[in-house]
């Protein structure tokens, strides 16, 4: 799928870590509240700022020079950042802030404590900021699990290693608590048998939102992305891990952070791929939809305009295979020809009861715009080929099949344009979905026969309470046989079963 670049929204960048070159070591502690809950929320905060790397075991430590009061959780973390030493303590402080640190006597019990211990090889002492960390090499709580991650590295002030820095102290009232922040829950609920054994054909999330960046080498553009994401649950499985559907999706992206994918269905392919893996099911399926500028120009008055469309991917994945989708969403106008038709009786009685001549009537009932009523037509495409195609010319195949385009902005010469176009072209609901399809047709004469094409086409009444809708689908193969052929066809493949490959229920 290319992409047209006129139009290109603006997605900001984390500008604190686009160029993080320092590295540095903070040591975090909490005695007050819920400790795990506040070094979590600490990290979280700091990631917004810093690359974190490495991050120690939790250690549940004695409290130093106040005894009175509650035991510490003590971790360290190392990472990289673009902060100078004194933007980095300003946002270590706001970030204690936030958490709800409040001001107190020294080592006084608090919610959450973030110290800056190294900063690169940097030796720095300013009025409330010394680095190295002064009272680091007496704290057993930030040197336990500094050497931990750390044992090899050299403190720029004594020149000694950290694991030699520790072995000087003594361990006493320093325990090691847990590998991570995470708490080991006593069961998997979703693993369990449900109450009813039948198996979901789907169970997922739904509107997820990510920015992405799409396109070749010479032409990106960010695009606002909503994506569904489903696997299909076995009848003796509670439920799917929902938390996996956000993983597998922010691991296929993170693969490509600092780069762009080329084709939206070739991200939602591989998403479906990495939820196949992770949940442990025989098929997943992603649907991912955002939106298409294109900047165009109004007809009779030339004035540049943007216009927005749909831009689709959907993708089905098993352990074996995959199969995928790329589409648009197209609106046009629609000018019924039922309503014209009766309108064009009407006139031809009236012209005669006026008394023109048939050859009058006729002339002028061939070269004046008839009246009809008209509709907003929605059109979707979706094609589903290994090929790249161009969105633009899906979009361009689609709106031809309406009776007009139309668009954001119009003058009145335009509206005329318009108009008249419609009026000169109307079709209903069934007349676009058979133009479209026959335009797939016509215009992609190398695509492959089992190339798979589904439209829908939804035309919003205007003098009925009730819109129209009309659905046409199949292979190429079959699609041409009717078309350029006139065969006859019983049934033609469905997005169904073409998307869906067949499961092997007898080792489920």
């Amino acid at each position: 799928m290319s992409f047209d670049t006129t139009v290109s929204p603006l997605f900001p960048v984390n500008g604190n870590k686009a160029s993080a070159t320092h590295n540095i070591y903070l040591a975090l502690g909490s005695n007050l509240g819920d400790r795990r809950g506040h070094l979590s929320a600490a990290l979280q905060r700091l990631r917004e700022y810093i690359d974190i790397e490495t991050i120690s075991s939790v250690y549940e430590t004695e409290p130093v020079g106040y005894l009175e009061q509650p035991r510490f959780l003590n971790m360290v973390c190392a990472g990289k950042t673009s902060l100078t030493p004194r933007a980095l303590l300003d946002t270590v402080k706001a970030i204690e802030n936030a958490i709800g640190r409040q001001p107190t006597f020294r080592n006084g019990p608090r919610p959450i404590d973030i110290d800056i211990l190294f900063y690169d090889t940097l030796i720095l002492e300013e009025e409330g900021l010394s680095i190295p960390h002064p009272r680091m090499a007496e704290r057993a709580f930030v040197l336990t699990p500094l050497a931990e991650i750390a044992p090899e590295y050299i403190d720029p002030l004594s020149k000694r290693s950290i694991q030699e820095l520790a072995s000087t102290l003594s361990q006493d009232g320093v325990h090691k608590l847990a590998p991570n922040l995470r708490i080991s829950f006593e069961r998997d609920i979703q693993s369990g048998s449900p109450t009813v054994h039948v198996r979901l054909g789907r169970a997922g999330v739904v509107g997820v939102r990510k920015a992405l960046l799409l396109g070749d080498e010479e032409h990106q553009q960010w695009f606002d992305a909503t994506f569904d994401l489903y696997a299909d649950l076995q009848a003796s499985q509670a439920g799917v891990h929902m938390s996996r559907f956000s993983d597998a999706l922010e691991e296929v992206l993170e693969a490509k952070a600092a780069e762009h994918w080329p084709r939206i269905e070739l991200l939602a392919e591989a998403i479906a791929k990495s939820i196949v893996e992770r949940q442990k099911v025989a098929q997943a399926e992603v649907h991912i939809r955002t939106h298409y500028p294109l900047q165009k120009w109004t007809p009779v008055s030339g004035r540049r305009t943007q216009e927005v469309y749909g831009l689709l991917a959907q993708a089905v994945a098993t352990p074996q295979s995959s199969r995928r989708l790329i589409g648009v969403e197209v609106e046009g106008m629609v000018a019924c020809p039922c309503a014209q038709d009766m309108v064009h009786s009407f006139a031809r009685v009236r012209l005669q009861e006026e008394g023109f001549s048939e050859d009058s009537i006729e002339k002028m009932l061939s070269i004046t715009p008839l009246a009809t009523h008209n509709q907003r037509g929605r059109a979707t495409l979706l094609v589903g080929t290994d090929q790249t195609l161009e969105a633009g010319e899906l979009i361009a195949l689609v709106e031809s099949a309406m009776s007009s385009e139309n668009y954001a902005l119009l003058k009145r010469p335009d509206e005329l344009y318009i108009v008249n176009k419609a009026h000169a072209n109307p079709r209903f609901v069934e007349d676009v979905t058979r133009e479209i399809l026959r335009a797939v047709v016509d215009n992609y004469p190398t695509l492959p026969d089992d190339t798979f094409i589904w439209v829908h086409q939804r035309n919003e009444e205007t003098i009925h309470k009730y819109d129209v809708e009309a659905e046409g689908w199949g292979t190429l193969r079959e699609l041409r046989a009717e078309i350029l052929h006139n065969d006859i066809l019983a049934a033609h493949t469905t997005k169904e079963e073409w998307l869906h490959p067949p499961v092997n229920t007898s080792q489920r």
